[in-house]
């Protein structure tokens, strides 16, 4: 028999190559491409800052248990994969640059020098522009307050004057400065420089007495997760702002540095900064590309076609909603609804309650602002906001001050609880009876990421749903009932029976195709790790069940368990982050939208909602909708038991594309 389990780490880097497999799509424009390169890279500095840590911590406790000093079998799998991985990132590269150039876009990559016809420009930006913002720090033993922030790009100089060498270390600017230093030249040609190569090429001018004789960039990744203690009884908020100035100063985890590093320059350098326990890492000659998306250039067709949104309401929400439900598939619907949703209900005279929950909140948030006109409006608003969404803290930290002056109720979870659901809850008087109206989404209330992420959001005036959903409201916000007076009967709620609900309906599809019956389980997910749940899929898959699944990013189910499964990944223009479930029931299909990934974390540690769909004619569009996904043979791939990607004869090719056929069908149906 297969083994049952895909490891969960070996999994995600399958996605991050299926990720970069997207930049060598000769499909794409150009500058696309790019950006498809910059978002492997910023999802691998991830996986450094987070994953890593823990893995190591793990090896180290393995070996002081076994007394074996070596790395274990996954982390040496581990840095194979990512080898691999970066070898293809450079092969890549190496092949959009030169299309670049035909389209008179010239990309200095990995050049010795900077032609001579624009140096003067790049001087005078050297000069100008970046000097303000150098360090320069020799290494010598008793200079002990330098400490290289997480991610920050740093070179390291080696100099010699009269046959002695020194080290220093200068930081790369880039975080208060652009990446890249972009001149139009009197040909009309376009020139692409990195500022590392600007400060290489002038910063020798400054040294008086030394000749530089090497210059290599390099970079420290620390580990960058914050640790409450899930005991702590304290200020929240506060307890967080101490951690997040911590942030940068955790263990490093990586040493990355520039292929051509002298071996004398690499040794001082550990030394200097007392990292022998990190992983050393030979890098490219520069890192930190997730910047490559700050590269912009007036035209076009380097970039994807606008994408047409599909606007669906000019008449009241709240008198749409008393006729139906309504789902909206974002970004081939408008978000603008969702918008007018939290609007309505701020200055609406008969709203009188808002309920919402708060993940990751965009920058400028038009919701949040509504929010807050709310309550200046005199309506009762309570926000739960999650202050714990990893790398969005210090975001969230300043929205919830800003709504606790406006007269906001703002709720923060416990230490050792999430609250990842994705509802809001408007309370309205009608004719003397108050009456819900509610929504409940897979995705986030940020109105920048729904552009660029695949969710679907259910807008509702159903009673029963949304009395469940005050009730939760009642227990995580006014805290005037405890978890015995909760009885969910519709909705799911993870740490309240989702679980045993899904394994409910697990089994009725296996009680089914025991019967004879046609038996199958069609879901849709970000990440699969949970355990119990792989393992309930493998019984019904070995028992009958057809078992079909879409998994973006994290598989742990062994793909190759049994005949019946069969595990396909999609990615493509837009990050898919729609979560759905589908169960058969002979004919009368169950299905469930929501928040919840199966993983120990969404099923374990934090507060996740899914709401049954039970509109006839939304079922029929999600339904269609899951089988437009399984039948994309272009952007999808099947995943091997392994959990590697398998392409197919028509990957990148002519064929089916998901998400152009979705936006295709919601234009034909506005139209009609």
């Amino acid at each position: 028999m297969s083994k049952r389990f895909v490891q969960r780490d070996i999994s995600w880097l399958y996605f991050n190559e299926r990720v970069l497999k997207e930049a060598s799509n000769p499909q794409l424009p150009l500058l696309e491409r790019l950006n498809f390169l910059s978002i492997y890279s910023s999802n691998l500095d991830e996986f450094y800052k987070v994953r890593i840590p823990a893995l190591l911590a793990i090896d180290q406790v393995i070996a002081k248990k076994e007394n074996k000093p070596d790395l274990s079998n996954a982390l040496v799998e581990i840095e194979a994969l990512i080898q691999q991985q970066q070898e293809l990132f450079g092969s890549t590269l190496a092949v959009i640059l030169p299309a670049l150039e035909q389209k008179g876009i010239k990309f200095h990559y990995k050049e010795k020098n900077i032609p001579t016809a624009i140096i003067p420009e790049a001087k005078a930006f050297f000069y100008q522009h970046l000097l303000a913002y150098l360090v320069c720090i020799p290494l010598e033993k008793e200079n002990k307050s330098f400490f290289p922030v997480n991610n920050q790009l740093y070179l390291l100089l080696q100099t010699s004057s009269k046959n002695e060498t020194a080290y220093y270390i200068v930081n790369i600017p880039s975080n208060k400065s652009d990446r890249f230093f972009t001149f139009k030249s009197a040909s009309g040609h376009t020139h692409i420089l990195f500022i590392d190569d600007l400060i290489k090429e002038f910063i020798g001018d400054l040294f008086n007495n030394e000749t530089i004789t090497y210059a290599g960039s390099f970079k420290i990744t620390r580990n960058a997760d914050l640790q409450l203690d899930d005991e702590y009884e304290g200020d929240v908020l506060e307890e967080i702002e101490k951690l997040l100035q911590h942030r940068n100063s955790g263990l490093a985890t990586r040493l990355l540095h520039a292929p051509d590093f002298p071996a004398e320059a690499l040794k001082q350098l550990i030394s200097f900064l007392q990292i022998k326990n990190a992983n050393i890492v030979q890098g490219g000659f520069y890192h930190h590309l997730s910047d490559l998306n700050q590269i912009k250039i007036n035209d076009d067709t380097l970039y994807f076609p606008k994408w047409k949104y599909t606007q669906h309401f000019n008449e009241k929400l709240f008198d749409t909603l008393s006729k139906k439900d309504i789902l909206l598939n974002t970004p081939f619907d408008s978000y603008d609804t969702v918008l007018q949703f939290f609007n309505e209900a701020a200055f609406d005279f008969n709203v009188s309650e808002i309920y919402v929950t708060l993940y990751r909140v965009a920058k400028k948030s038009a919701i949040v602002e509504s929010l807050i006109s709310a309550a200046q409006n005199g309506k009762k608003v309570y926000v739960l906001i999650e202050l714990k969404a990893r790398f969005d803290e210090e975001n969230n930290i300043k929205w919830a001050k800003k709504l606790k002056n406006a007269g906001v109720k703002v709720v923060y979870t416990k230490a050792n609880l999430k609250v990842h659901a994705k509802t809001a809850l408007i309370k309205r008087k009608e004719k003397n009876t108050e009456i819900f109206y509610g929504i409940f989404a897979t995705g986030n209330f940020n109105e920048t990421t729904s552009k660029f992420y695949t969710d679907h959001i259910l807008f509702t005036q159903q009673k029963e749903l949304l009395e469940e959903l005050h009730l939760l409201f009642r227990f995580l916000v006014h805290k005037d009932i405890t978890a015995k007076d909760l009885n969910f009967r519709k909705l799911l709620v993870s740490q309240f029976l989702l679980q045993e609900k899904f394994f409910s309906l697990i089994q009725q599809e296996i009680e089914n195709a025991q019967k004879g019956l046609p038996a199958e389980i069609f879901i849709k997910l970000n990440n699969l790790e949970e355990k119990k749940l792989i393992k309930k899929l493998q019984e019904a898959a070995e028992k009958g069940v057809r078992v079909k699944l879409i998994v973006r990013s994290i598989c742990c189910i062994n793909a190759e368990f049994h005949s019946n499964i069969s595990v396909r990944r999609v990615v493509d223009r837009f990050l898919e982050h729609g979560r759905i479930f589908l169960f058969h029931q002979n004919g009368n299909p169950q299905i469930y939208i929501g928040s919840a990934d199966w993983m120990n974390r969404n099923i374990y540690r934090r507060i996740e909602v899914c709401v049954p769909i039970s509109d006839p004619e939304i079922k029929k569009n999600i339904i269609n909708l899951m089988d437009t996904y399984w039948a994309d043979d272009i952007q999808g791939v099947q995943l091997a038991g392994n959990g590697s990607n398998t392409f197919s004869s028509s990957f990148h090719q002519k064929g089916f594309s998901a998400q152009m056929r979705l936006q295709s069908l919601l234009n034909e149906k506005n139209n009609e």
